[in-house]
């Protein structure tokens, strides 16, 4: 094959691949960015030591506003009412094995000014996911299991985050 068949035939399929990527921007099609918040700081309060939630939230918050210890001093005060991992089984065979487990992330939250004027009421958020289980994948399954728990941490900052953007002081 010539060079200038080769060189042809790739011009082809750049601007067939160009098309379509080209006619996205032209409907309107754009990436989420992440929520633009109203205030310069916050205080996270009634998170557990050490909390994964707390720090993933914080990493995220960092990127936008001050996140302060003292909640005196935050424009909003957001505070964990409850943040619970759970697992239980949902099938077993009849010799007590595990077939399948359901992972739950619960995370109770609510918004305040440092004065205790309420932003944003008790909110609930509650991610599941099945996860199947067989003893042979043990150690693969427990990886599997806490890449589920970071995704369903991810969905959830980036829900409270959407929330706290809808704040206007």
């Amino acid at each position: 094959m010539s060079l200038s068949r080769t060189l042809t035939r790739r011009s082809l399929l750049a601007l067939a691949m160009a098309g379509p990527a080209a006619s996205l921007g032209a409907c309107g099609f754009a990436l989420r960015r992440p929520a633009r918040l109203s205030f310069s700081s916050v205080a996270l309060t009634g998170f557990a030591p050490r909390s994964p939630l707390a720090e993933a939230l914080r990493r995220q918050l960092q990127q936008q506003v001050r996140v302060l210890a003292d909640p005196g001093q935050a424009d909003v005060v957001l505070q964990a009412l409850d943040d619970t991992r759970e697992k239980s089984v949902v099938a077993s065979t009849s010799a007590a094995q595990v077939r399948e487990f359901q992972l739950r992330l619960k995370f109770h939250f609510r918004a305040v000014t440092a004065s205790g004027r309420e932003l944003i009421p008790r909110v609930e958020l509650l991610l599941t996911r099945d996860l199947s289980y067989t003893e042979v994948q043990a150690l693969a399954k427990e990886n599997e299991e806490a890449e589920l728990f970071r995704e369903m941490q991810g969905d959830v900052v980036a829900q409270v985050l959407r929330r706290l953007a809808a704040i206007v002081l």
